[in-house]
This record gives structure tokens, C-alpha cells and sequence, in this order.
């Protein structure tokens, strides 16, 4: 090949690297973040067809989370991150009983109780908790428009919670209750993995958060003895989709832009989780439900089009300060 001709493949590859796509930082970020919602709308969908196979809810949660695990922990075996300090293991393993374990059973339970679209909206008051964590943890300031944001989202959120649910039937306390903890540890992730994101890849973290907390159901699961071929295909795609996907995608976005904005970005996916389940499944709102859906929504915008967002201090920074 002659030197000229070397010289327009490098200036071609230059363009195609450069010039051709090339997106911001934080284009990327809001990317993942709504990719990680739209997986993890499936959540109901997948929970109602299990249920409908006479798998339990928590036996349910504990596959989900047991299979994510085991695809982290294939991953970091392969990159060679598995073997880490052992207390940093122990503290992933425990934290993963709280905000893996806690979160998926709860969550599954009040899909059951009080239906799936109300349960997934319940867990999306996690932006409130995510931004006070936020401020007390990180020093992360929320500016009026971000404060707005979240409280359109949570007024939406309460609107749709009594509403008379997605099941159309009288309140389950429990249900409420169970939705409510789920977005309380939901809401712990994003400092969480925040805090720890620059000293471990994310499947290092993840592979020993969810078998944490697939250790934390395990004695609660009731397996259903000689599951079907198709029982098991919707239990590997649950835990395929909805967690390992799903997580990579909820990481990269965190990598990318502040954990309060990927929080109230994931607020589409009650949205879309109730349209699945209302296409599929028949549940429904009244028009109080929807008009909280659509405040929910609005709160999304209101955010991702903040023109001038606080800088987000560094926190390698904040962790050398707290030591």
C-alpha cells in the first residue's frame, strides 16, 4: 500500500472516530439511564407471568438477583477483579442483603399485593431519599429546578398511590408498605455505588451485592418443585434483562452524570411498566392514576433540560476529607 494511500485510511478512520458520531459525556449518561428504565419496566411484566406460573414472589426475586449475580461474577472472573480486600467483600455481601435482597423481595411482594404498575411507581419515590443521601453524603447541592423536579415526581407518585391502584381493588397496606421499602433501597444504590465506583469495576461490585442478596431470600424463597422448560426461561430472562443489563446500564449512566439525575430520568419506567401491564395484564388507574403519570413525566423534562446544573464535587476528594 503506498504511503498516500495510507494516509486518506487514517484520515477516513480519523473522521469515522471523530467526526461521524461522537456523543457528549453526558448525552451517554441520560442514554443509559433510560436504557436501565426500559429494562427494568419489564420487571412487571416478567412478575406477573411468573406469578401466573405459581412461582412465589420471593423465590421469584431470589432468581432474578441470583442469576444477575452469577452473570457479574462470570464477568469479573474473566477481567480479573473477582479477588478483592475481604472486608470490602464482607461489606458488598452485607450491603447486598439490604439493598438487594430487601428491595427485590419487598418490590415483589407489593406486585402481588397491590399490582405491578403501583408497585413500580412506589419505588420510584427513591429520588427523594437519593437526593438527601446526595447533600448529606457527597455535599451535592440541589438547585430549585432539580428540588422542583422531584417534588412534581413524588406528587405524581402520590396521585397514583391513591388513586385506588392498578388492581382496582381496596388498599393493601402491606402492599404500600412493601412498595414504599423498596424505593427507600433502591434510593441507597446510587450513593452507594457512587462512593465506590472509582476503586472497583462495576461487576466486582455488583457480582457480591447480588449474591448478597440472593443469600439474604434464600431462606424465605418456597420453591416450586419441577418447574417447566418455559418457567425457566422467564426466570433466566428475568434476571438476565432486568439485572444484569440493567445494571451495566444504571453504572455507566452514574459514570456519566450525578446520581439525582439518573434517579428521577428512571421515572419514565413506571410509565412504561404500567403500559405493559395495562396492554397485557388489564391493570389500570383511574384518571387521577394517569394524571400522576403524567406529572411523573414532566418532572423527567423538567430535569434533563436544566440548563446550568450545580458542579458536582469530586469524590475522591470527599472521601480523603472524611478519612
Amino acid at each position: 500500500m503506498s504511503a498516500q494511500a495510507r494516509r486518506k485510511g487514517l484520515l477516513v478512520d480519523m473522521l469515522a472516530r471523530n467526526l461521524l458520531f461522537q456523543p457528549s459525556h453526558a448525552a451517554a449518561g441520560y442514554f443509559y439511564a433510560v436504557l436501565a428504565a426500559i429494562l427494568w419496566s419489564l420487571i412487571g411484566p416478567f412478575s406477573k407471568v411468573c406469578l401466573a406460573s405459581d412461582i412465589g414472589p420471593v423465590e421469584a426475586a431470589f432468581w432474578r438477583v441470583f442469576l444477575g449475580g452469577m452473570c457479574f461474577l462470570v464477568q469479573a472472573a474473566m477481567h480479573g477483579s473477582l479477588f478483592i480486600s475481604w472486608r470490602h467483600a464482607v461489606l458488598f455481601f452485607l450491603f447486598g442483603g439490604w439493598g438487594v435482597g430487601v428491595l427485590s423481595g419487598a418490590l415483589q411482594i407489593s406486585i402481588q399485593l397491590s399490582g405491578a404498575a403501583m408497585a413500580m411507581v412506589l419505588m420510584y419515590t427513591a429520588p427523594a431519599w437519593v437526593a438527601v443521601a446526595s447533600r448529606v453524603l457527597f455535599h451535592e447541592p440541589i438547585s430549585r429546578q432539580k428540588f422542583l423536579a422531584i417534588c412534581i415526581a413524588l406528587g405524581g407518585t402520590t396521585l397514583i398511590c391513591f388513586s385506588g391502584g392498578s388492581l382496582m381493588e381496596e388498599h393493601s397496606s402491606v402492599g404500600i408498605f412493601c412498595g414504599l421499602l423498596s424505593g427507600i433501597t433502591y434510593a441507597s444504590h446510587f450513593p452507594f455505588y457512587t462512593w465506590w465506583k472509582h476503586s472497583y469495576p462495576a461487576e466486582t461490585i455488583y457480582a457480591y451485592m447480588l449474591l448478597g442478596g440472593a443469600a439474604f431470600l434464600l431462606p424465605f424463597s418456597d420453591f416450586t418443585p419441577d418447574k417447566p422448560v418455559e418457567s425457566w426461561g422467564y426466570l433466566i430472562s428475568f434476571g438476565f434483562l432486568t439485572n444484569y443489563i440493567a445494571y451495566i446500564a444504571l453504572t455507566k449512566s452514574l459514570q456519566r452524570i450525578n446520581p439525582v439525575k439518573t434517579a428521577v430520568i428512571g421515572n419514565i419506567e413506571p410509565i412504561l411498566a404500567t403500559i405493559l401491564v395495562w396492554m397485557f395484564f388489564g391493570e389500570n388507574f383511574t384518571h387521577y392514576g394517569w394524571f400522576g403519570c403524567g406529572l411523573v413525566i414532566f418532572a423527567v423534562f423538567l430535569l434533563t433540560l436544566e440548563k446550568k446544573p450545580a458542579p458536582q464535587r469530586d469524590i475522591e476528594q470527599v472521601r480523603v476529607k472524611r478519612e
